[in-house]
């Protein structure tokens, strides 16, 4: 049995802040990833075209003034191997490899008295006073459901899986199944060098152009020159990624001046630019339709073949209220003759056979089939160990109406455990490193208080749980965000209860709230000294939302 401090899951962005900053507290802390090395996502995701959408100068680690200073970025949106890299130049720079367990899975955690009870897929038993889940949001990739995989003949892939040798589709007939962020970043990679690709789209995607470019040297020094203020910019930003804030209705404005502000932002290459444009584009479905209409014109502009181009354009959710992507040449992708789109709404793909997908219309052959199915995200990590917290209960079993927690943070009947952008966080709408960075610091302050104070346990009260779910499905009905079946809501897992995973009152307020839990000491939290004779440091009281 191995005893330490503090158990942290998953060596990503997240857990390799964590690991830096529990190190600092000098708590006996080890990391167990998966992987074989570090980098999370960043790790498994290796796809051809695989790039992340928030530029790479703003998706980087704020917490290291000589870091920032040190390490150059090449392109405005990274690719995979880049991001990669970073990371592996952080766990060198810090050392953090040491304390870092890899080609391991945690199988089963349970509370006991004094601390977490982990078990891992390598047989070891550790027992920690805290247990910390930075697994990611996007991080188990979801069943791709299509009956009869085993029997095709070719390779079948997984964007979020994809071999780290590499695969050479030259010369072969792809198939790509999806068209959310990896299938329109993977299509038009392959469609170089297959010689047929075959796209099958349920639902169509909003796409916006990422106008990616090399960086040049003097704009790498003016952001190297600011780096302070930017940090601050992004902090007390909507989304962690600084644009100018509206201040009109999108209906209150000229048609023309209307649409120049919309190109204009489209132009700027930036993912959340056009959805900023006008205060009501969230929350208003006449507002929002004249944004996505622009969307819907551009695309028209593009693709040569009218039917192949309104295939394209998302016409059954608002702009917004599903994932948006950025993409490198993905419209332009279906005017090569060589490129084929399936509407899989319309002729659902009923099941592989030997020799690829078959349809109502026939089968398709292919020598490769590309799953770009999305994932199980922000639970799937956690529901896949399902820890059990106080009193037995399961967390499969406590979110079985629906994903719960305080702050995104930590869950009711859970002591000791922390969420990194859990559900009912920012989470996936914010550029995460940012959120990250938030929440680990909050969690690293309130652990090293209960180190100070003497507190064995720390705990959500079932009432401060209540009072935040309710608070965060109010501000939700607020907006458009229910109008789209998406995995913000976990519509594509089936069985998947329905409920907005993400805080969407942007990470400035949330920084607020969280603040201010922490400076009423830890207002909806019970803490409670390890001498089971003392009082606990205060008494639980309501919560109000």
């Amino acid at each position: 049995m191995t005893d330490i401090d503090v158990l942290v899951v998953g060596a990503g962005f997240a857990g390799l802040y964590q690991l830096h900053r529990l190190r600092d507290l000098g708590l006996r802390t080890r990391v167990i990833d998966a992987a074989s090395d570090v980098g999370g996502t960043w790790y498994w995701n290796r796809y051809p075209g695989a790039r992340c959408d928030v530029e790479s100068m703003s998706y980087s680690y704020s917490f290291s003034p000589e870091l920032e200073q040190d390490w150059t970025w090449t392109e405005k949106y990274p690719a995979q191997p880049e991001i990669l890299a970073y990371l592996q130049h952080v766990a060198d720079r810090f050392d953090l490899r040491r304390d870092i367990t890899f080609d391991t899975s945690v199988t089963a955690a349970s509370w006991a008295d004094d601390g977490w009870r982990i078990t891992t897929d390598a047989g070891e038993r550790i027992t920690s006073r805290w247990l910390i889940w930075a697994t990611g949001c996007l991080s188990v990739p979801k069943d791709p459901q299509i009956d009869g995989l085993d029997d095709f003949g070719g390779r079948v892939l997984s964007t979020a899986r994809w071999p780290h040798e590499g695969v050479d589709v030259t010369g072969e007939r792809v198939a790509v199944v999806g068209t959310g962020s990896s299938g329109i970043q993977v299509t038009p990679v392959l469609a170089a060098d297959a010689a047929e690709l075959t796209v099958f789209q349920r639902t169509p995607s909003y796409s916006f152009p990422a106008f990616n470019r090399p960086l040049d040297a003097d704009e790498i020094a003016e952001r190297k020159a600011t780096y302070p203020q930017w940090r601050d910019a992004q902090r007390a930003s909507g989304f962690g990624v600084p644009v100018a804030l509206p201040t009109r209705s999108a209906l209150e404005v000229d048609p023309a001046e209307r649409a120049a502000t919309y190109r204009e932002r489209w132009d700027s290459g930036v993912l959340t630019a056009v959805t900023s444009a006008y205060t009501d584009i969230r929350t208003n479905l006449e507002a929002n339709e004249t944004a996505a209409e622009f969307v819907r014109e551009r695309i028209r502009e593009t693709v040569t073949d009218p039917a192949v181009a309104e295939t394209l354009s998302p016409r059954s959710y608002p702009l917004g209220t599903r994932r948006p992507c950025l993409d490198t040449g993905f419209y332009e992708a279906f005017n090569a003759d060589h490129v084929h789109l399936v509407d899989a709404r319309e002729t659902p793909i009923q099941r592989a056979t030997a020799d690829g997908l078959r349809t109502r219309d026939g089968v398709t052959e292919v020598d490769t089939i590309v799953l770009a199915t999305g994932f199980d995200a922000v639970t799937g990590a956690l529901l896949a160990v399902d820890p059990v917290g106080r009193d037995g209960e399961r967390l499969s079993e406590h979110w079985a109406d629906g994903a719960r927690s305080y702050l995104g943070l930590a869950v009711a009947g859970f002591p000791n455990m922390f969420t990194v952008t859990g559900p009912s966080s920012p989470n996936v709408l914010s550029n995460m490193v940012v959120s990250i960075e938030q929440h680990v610091d909050w969690i690293t302050d309130a652990i090293a208080r209960c180190e100070a104070d003497g507190v064995a346990t720390m705990e959500v009260e079932a009432a401060a749980e209540e009072a935040w779910v309710t608070q965060t499905a109010a501000m939700v009905d607020q907006t458009l965000y229910p109008r789209a079946d998406s995995w913000y809501l976990g519509s594509n897992i089936p069985g998947k209860p329905r409920v907005h995973l993400a805080w969407v009152g942007g990470i400035a307020a949330y920084r607020d709230v969280c603040d201010a839990v922490a400076a009423d000491d830890y207002r909806g939290f019970t803490r409670q000294r390890a001498d089971p004779h003392s009082p606990s440091l205060r008494t639980p009281r309501p919560v109000s939302a």
